[in-house]
Order: structure tokens, then C-alpha cells, then sequence
């Protein structure tokens, strides 16, 4: 199966949070594939980012993730509650990353609504809240700690740019979609970065 290379990850991580929308990223899981479409990421640089876990170059046990060759996962557990998923990016030994902050699924996602929802009914908030947050995208895909340091070049975890690639029927692209871009959300504390532009996601424009 095609999926991106560890050179799409080699790159200016501001641009790759960019060209990642629209791309979908997979999970092998118990055998099955678990699919969702990128809709929503965030660009973090840690040699000029007061947003990032390494502004400064800072390597604690925790950050080394980021420090590691383009093209790994940099899973990480906040508020006691969530995990979130991030793409490293940039040349090994620049801690750069993009944060995964919402997904679409397209295939396995009676997998991901029981990872998600469990036995409970799918009612009209759940479906519209399905997988529209970091925590969300790595529940649905059954993501933890445990996948930190995973390398998305590998066959567990990666992205590639059509369903085509992975066997399944291409859907038909969403129609008067735009992209949009703005500042990152929940880092109030991170001083000038947190007007940073660097949020990007895909958004129904009203016709």
C-alpha cells in the first residue's frame, strides 16, 4: 500500500500542516483498517514556538520524540484525560512537529464509534462530534502512549494521499470546500505564538 514517504515529513512544518489536509490517515488495527480524511491540523516549531514542548531546544524524556527523524508519532497525554497525535517533522534534531486535530472517517468507522462511544446510541451530537479533536481522533483510532515513537512510514499507523492506496473506492470530493487558516487553539500562554497563523482546516464555504 502507497503512503508518504519519510521525505514528505522532511520539510518546513508550517507548509506540511498545510498540505497535510485532505490526505487520510490510517490505522492498521486487529487487522482492519481504520480511515479517517485530514481536516484540521496545527504547525509547532520548537526553535522559535513558545507553543511547543521544545521551544528552546528543551529535551526532557517527554520531548525527545520530537527530536527524532522525520516521519515518527509524537503521542503525548494531557489533562489526565486525552492523548493527541502529532507528525514530526523537519531534519533529525529539530523538534518540529504537526498536531492531528481532526479527521473525517471514511472506512472502519463502526470500529471507531465503538472505540469512541462504546455500546451507547450514535445520537446527532456524537455523529457531529465524532472525531472534531485531538483527544476524539485518538480514541476512534485506538492511539496511546504506547504508539509514541511509532514510524509512519511503517504499516500500523501512516497517511497516504487517496483511498485508492490503500484498495478502497475513491469518494467523490466535497464541494465548495475552501481552506482557512488562523491561530492555534488552547495556548493563551505561549506569548506573540499564540497569534501565530498556524492553524489550518478544510470548512464548507456557504454558497
Amino acid at each position: 500500500m502507497a503512503r508518504l514517504s519519510r521525505e514528505f515529513y522532511n520539510g518546513d512544518t508550517v507548509e506540511i500542516a498545510r498540505r497535510l489536509l485532505g490526505k487520510y490517515l490510517v490505522r492498521r488495527l486487529d487487522g482492519e483498517l481504520l480511515a479517517g480524511r485530514i481536516t484540521e491540523t496545527e504547525a509547532y516549531v520548537g526553535r522559535c514556538d513558545k507553543a511547543c514542548h521544545a521551544y528552546g531546544y528543551k529535551k526532557t524524556p517527554r520531548t525527545s520524540t520530537l527530536f527524532m527523524a522525520p516521519g515518527h508519532a509524537y503521542i503525548y497525554f494531557i489533562y489526565g484525560m486525552y492523548h493527541c497525535l502529532n507528525f514530526v517533522t523537519e531534519p533529525e534534531g529539530e523538534p518540529s512537529a504537526v498536531l492531528i486535530r481532526a479527521i473525517q472517517p471514511v472506512a472502519g468507522a463502526d470500529t471507531m464509534r465503538r472505540l469512541r462511544f462504546g455500546d451507547a446510541p450514535m445520537t446527532a451530537y456524537r455523529r457531529k462530534n465524532f472525531s472534531n479533536g485531538p483527544g476524539k481522533v485518538c480514541k476512534a483510532l485506538s492511539l496511546s502512549s504506547s504508539e509514541n515513537k511509532m514510524d509512519l512510514t511503517g504499516d500500523t499507523l501512516f497517511v497516504c494521499d487517496t483511498l485508492a492506496d490503500i484498495g478502497l473506492p475513491e469518494i467523490p470530493p466535497a464541494e465548495h470546500e475552501i481552506l482557512r487558516c488562523g491561530p492555534r487553539i488552547g495556548i493563551d500562554y505561549a506569548e506573540e505564538a499564540r497569534d501565530f497563523p498556524w492553524r489550518f482546516w478544510l470548512e464548507k464555504e456557504e454558497t
